[in-house]
């Protein structure tokens, strides 16, 4: 008996040591796609993943296809409140652009982003470009060729609170490269690394986010609703509204206005100068030479 209950408990003790190295995966595009698994299950290899992802990619659906790498997370770390709101209403297809959206709770092992890449930049004739997240800056694009934009963010923080923090920023610049793609067609693929093990996830210390089913199985995934407007800490003076990009920037300033107003007025004066020299009417007698009894008389 306690043979048995001494294999039981190290079983259970490897599967949940197996269940901690694991980490999600998101996947979302404005296309809809035939080719995705029939069986997406709650648990997946890398390995198999990574095929799965290859043949869906295969037809190249989109125009572009941003690949995100997030390291040190687990699929607690997005159940909080705060901690992905963009990520969240793309997955639940609340933006009216995305056609497919599925996810994976847990992934044994590391995605092979390098063999997507390879792929699409064969079957697609893609280019890759590269964006570093930490300097939070990226070039424009503003051509419709077929590309590869590889995200990376760095390794979240291991406070709980500075994790929430930092995943819902790299959630703002994620969804900030979407909004200026130059073309509507695009897919996303999100993957993640698991954390070491004394990392927190964000969701323990902040206020927690509950869901009735957390990645549930089929191409949706119920992520909750959002929230519009991003919380930061009290020491921060900077405040990103969520919603779309004109609703984000201002684009008219006070500046622009006036200097409007001011080319509006100096445009109606040329308006009335060119209108009245073109009214001046001068008759063609007055530059004929006047041959009358009066001018001979005044010639002799």
């Amino acid at each position: 008996m306690h043979l048995t209950w001494l294999l039981a408990t190290g079983l259970g003790i490897k599967a949940v040591d197996a269940f901690r190295n694991t980490s999600p995966f998101f996947f979302f595009s404005t296309e809809p796609i035939s080719a995705l698994p029939q069986d997406i299950p709650s648990i997946q290899s890398a390995s198999a993943l990574t095929q799965d992802v290859t043949k869906t990619l295969f037809e190249c659906p989109s125009d572009t296809y941003i690949i995100a790498t997030q390291p040190s997370v687990n699929a607690e770390d997005f159940a909080a409140r705060l901690s992905a709101p963009h990520l969240r209403r793309y997955m639940n297809r609340e933006n009216d652009a995305v056609k497919t959206s599925y996810s994976i709770r847990d992934v044994l092992g590391e995605f092979d982003a390098d063999e997507v890449q390879n792929m699409l930049e064969k079957r697609c004739r893609a280019r890759t470009m590269s964006v570093d997240a930490s300097t939070g800056s990226f070039a424009v694009i503003d051509d419709m060729k077929p590309r590869v934009i590889r995200v990376e963010f760095p390794d979240l923080p291991v406070s709980s609170n500075e994790r929430a923090s930092k995943l819902a920023e790299n959630d703002v610049f994620l969804s900030s490269i979407i909004d200026i793609l130059p073309s509507p067609k695009y897919s996303v693929i999100y993957t993640t690394t698991p954390p070491s093990a004394d990392t927190k996830p964000a969701s323990h210390h902040i206020n927690s986010y509950e869901m009735e089913e957390s990645f549930p199985s089929g191409f949706h995934t119920d992520l909750k609703r959002d929230f519009s407007v991003r919380e930061r800490s009290d020491g921060d003076n900077t405040t990103l509204v969520d919603g779309p990009l004109f609703e984000r920037y201002q684009f008219f300033t006070p500046g622009l206005f006036m200097g409007l107003v001011v080319l509006s007025i100096l445009l109606s004066i040329l308006y009335v100068g060119v209108n009245g020299v073109a009214s001046l009417q001068v008759s063609y007698a007055a530059f004929d030479k006047d041959m009358g009894p009066a001018a001979q008389k005044k010639q002799q």
